[in-house]
């Protein structure tokens, strides 16, 4: 029987799918209403010095990096089965470009998060 690494990948979309729906919203309103118009937020919220604070410490690189990862994960994942659906069989040119952005997202994400000190 051959092994099959797809139970990897369905819970990398599955996690990013969770994560977006819990917290993408809010993210996009703190980070794109709420925090640039100052509605219920100081006007310092997204400082330079607090993000980079928060960018800075280890829960906070780790939360970026949670976010980032997961959300490339996920995308990659719909967009690959998106392409199927919509009668796209590309097989293995399509997996390694979607799958392939999506690790190399990854991978920058954790060296840019390890430069900032």
């Amino acid at each position: 029987m051959k092994r099959s690494n797809a139970p990897i990948f369905w819970a990398l979309f599955g996690a990013g799918g969770m994560l977006s729906a819990l917290i993408g919203g809010v993210l996009v309103i703190i980070t794109g209403l709420a925090a640039p118009t100052g509605m219920g937020l100081p006007g310092d919220t997204l400082s330079y010095a607090k993000v980079l604070a928060f960018t800075q410490s280890w829960p906070g690189k780790l939360a970026l990096f949670v976010v980032i990862s997961l959300f490339l994960w996920h995308a990659a994942h719909r967009i690959f089965h998106t392409l199927h659906d919509l009668g796209i069989h590309a097989g293995l040119v399509a997996r390694l470009l979607c799958y392939g952005v999506a690790a190399a997202g990854t991978l920058a994400s954790i060296v840019a998060l390890l430069q900032v000190a």
